[in-house]
């Protein structure tokens, strides 16, 4: 048997990057072998993923020499930013720079790069149906990503552009979950009116970025959007009432209104939700689902990821 291909994970401990290095550990005869690139090698999530098998190093987007280490005699890699860590557009584009010229140095092969779309392309700057927000951007956290796909086409780099979903996950880690009004009655609140929203577990992010490292070199140069289901806000909340036992309905705000929660990131992801909303055609046809399945056979749809996860998401009475 030939040696294994090494991936290098960045984020491996994240969402993403963690379920990519889980995806690679459930296929013990498969090509690949998963190198964790973490900050800390020693916290529970870097322990755990050694457990698994990975090859765990220390490594940080900051710092451009450990990239290099981290990316050197690898095959591939994944790479993803961090913006809901620092809030800085500024920082994901430093960021993707640094990784992908580790790319470009270390020769690999085959790079993802998870990416979203520059939503300045649909809503030009100095149109006002959103703010502009930190002074360049309508989604920071939407456009820097988008941004960055030039870094890895500049630099030369074999790149497949992995445009993901709305996490599901974020009803448990990310405070949009079903809560209660002063009567006691659940909702969720979206400014998605009535259009879909392509949606996905995070853990299914990684499963699908390995079913590409898997299809090899005729992915680089491809976008690849995927999603587990598109649903709309009422949608969701039917299923939400089917696995929780009592009602959840949709409460579909205005996007100004979302805007003005308060909430770290609200004005972001007001304009991500319109965005969403308005372009939902555009949106939508990008994140194929029956493509995403055919990359991730164990798919997951959202309520087999409520049933999964109902004691994370049941509030208090």
């Amino acid at each position: 048997m030939s040696a294994k291909k090494t991936i290098v994970v960045m984020g491996a401990t994240g969402a993403q990057g963690g379920g990519l290095v889980r995806a690679i550990a459930s296929d013990p005869d498969g090509p690949f072998r998963a190198r964790a690139v973490t900050r800390d090698v020693s916290s529970d999530k870097a322990r755990a993923l050694a457990a698994l098998g990975a090859e765990v190093v220390a490594g940080d987007v900051d710092d451009e020499e450990s990239l290099r280490r981290a990316f050197e005699g690898a095959y591939g890699a994944f790479c993803v930013t961090f913006f809901w860590d620092h809030f800085s557009p500024e920082k994901e584009l430093t960021h993707a720079r640094s990784m992908a010229t580790a790319a470009r140095d270390a020769g690999l092969k085959h790079v993802i790069w998870s990416t979203l779309e520059d939503t300045r392309n649909w809503v030009p700057l100095g149109d006002d149906r959103m703010p502009t927000l930190m002074g360049r951007y309508k989604v920071p956290h939407f456009d820097a990503k988008g941004e960055a796909d030039r870094i890895f086409i500049e630099l030369g780099v074999p790149t497949t552009f992995l445009l993901t979903s709305f996490y599901w996950d974020n009803f448990i880690n990310f405070g949009m979950g079903p809560t209660r009004d002063a009567e006691g009655k659940l909702a969720i609140t979206f400014p998605m009116g009535d259009k879909k929203l392509p949606g996905m577990a995070a853990e299914d992010i990684g499963r699908c970025a390995y079913g590409i490292f898997l299809k090899g070199p005729e992915m680089v140069g491809k976008r690849i959007g995927i999603a587990g289901e598109h649903l709309t806000g009422a949608e969701m909340a039917a299923a939400f009432s089917n696995v929780l036992g009592e009602e959840v309905r949709y409460n579909a705000v205005e996007p100004a209104v979302y805007r003005t929660f308060g909430f770290p990131g609200a004005e972001d992801l007001g304009n991500m939700f319109q965005f969403n909303r308005d372009f939902a055609n555009d949106f939508c046809a990008a994140r194929n689902v029956a493509g995403t399945r055919e990359l991730n056979p164990s798919l997951q749809t959202f309520a087999a990821w409520l049933n999964a996860n109902r004691s994370r998401i049941l509030p208090a009475r």
